[in-house]
């Protein structure tokens, strides 16, 4: 078995995501925790938090460096580091990250997110999306989006990360579908296939010609008004919804310049989500080139890396 050299932390608000790696990028070991996010742990005891979820491997290799990404370098997190401003690359991350020695001796490395200051009204942020930008590769420009509950749009430019903005495409969509009036949605059964031809049909109308396809505050109403007309029935309402809101994520951001019919971009990140925002490119007139599973870790490994140097 290949020797670990390193633990990575993905440690959001909700979720805390351990690897264990080798030296040559191998995940040789996991631990997950659906509780044990940020929001979770209290009175600021995040050593012992991290120790509860990986302190077996620290016994069995040692003080191993930790490298951490995500909320956990929030001001609501363990270390709170300053973000780095776009336009960066792997150097500016790598000069923007914070190191704490724990009472093992192991040293963590806590990674800084990012902030377009040119965005607006106000500067847009982001903490680990960066990772996978980094990760997907930084050689060509291109335009990513990073599929989420805060979906990203990012713009790769001269080896460096140009700019992006934020898309609360996903939360919008559990806003509507759990909560809403009109478009409160059945849970689907477990393991059931997507709906995709009621996806397709949202999708279809929000990348339409139709004018009406601008007003996404008016389009959402359909999901109530496809069921008084009999042409929708409870069952289609989630995934037609998904079509419609990412689908009208495509058109806002098409309209914001971050793509044109012909571009090729990539998508990377979310796995349940990178098919559907797939399904919907060509839609656009986009070809995708599909980014790497492991560009999260890859990106902070290099990042890493540059910071050791």
């Amino acid at each position: 078995m290949p020797k670990p050299t390193s633990i990575i932390l993905d440690w959001g608000t909700s979720s805390l995501r351990a690897m264990l790696v080798s030296e040559a990028g191998e995940t040789l070991d996991t631990r997950e925790s659906a509780s044990g996010g940020i929001q979770f742990v209290k009175d600021g005891a995040f050593e012992a938090a991290l120790m509860q979820a990986v302190g077996e491997w620290f016994s069995v290799h040692g003080p191993l460096p930790v490298l951490a990404s995500g909320m956990i370098t929030s001001r609501n997190g363990w270390v709170e580091v300053a973000y780095v401003d776009t336009p960066a690359g792997t150097a500016e991350l790598a000069a923007g990250t914070k190191t704490l020695t724990l009472l093992n001796g192991a040293v963590i490395t806590f990674l800084p997110g990012m902030r377009d200051p040119a965005s607006k009204p106000f500067p847009d942020v982001m903490r680990g999306e960066e990772t996978q930008i980094v990760g997907y590769g930084l050689e060509r420009d291109r335009t990513l989006v990073l599929p989420g509950t805060h979906s990203k749009w990012a713009r790769i430019k001269g080896g460096l990360i140009d700019g992006f903005q934020t898309y609360a495409t996903g939360e919008v969509f559990a806003l509507l579908t759990k909560h809403s009036f009109i478009a409160k949605a059945q849970e689907p059964a477990p393991g059931a296939e997507p709906d995709w031809q009621s996806f397709d049909r949202g999708a279809e109308f929000a990348a339409s010609a139709s004018a009406s396809a601008d007003s996404f505050l008016s389009a959402i109403f359909s999901a109530r008004t496809g069921i008084l007309d009999g042409r929708l029935k409870p069952e289609n309402i989630l995934d037609y919804v998904s079509g419609l809101v990412i689908g009208s994520e495509f058109r806002q951001a098409r309209a914001a310049g971050w793509f044109r019919s012909g571009d090729t971009i990539g998508i990377v990140g979310n796995n349940a989500l990178n098919s559907r925002y797939g399904r919907i490119a060509p839609l656009f007139g986009l070809t995708v080139e599909p980014g790497p599973d492991n560009a999260a870790k890859r990106g902070i490994l290099l990042i890493a890396a540059a910071a050791a140097k």
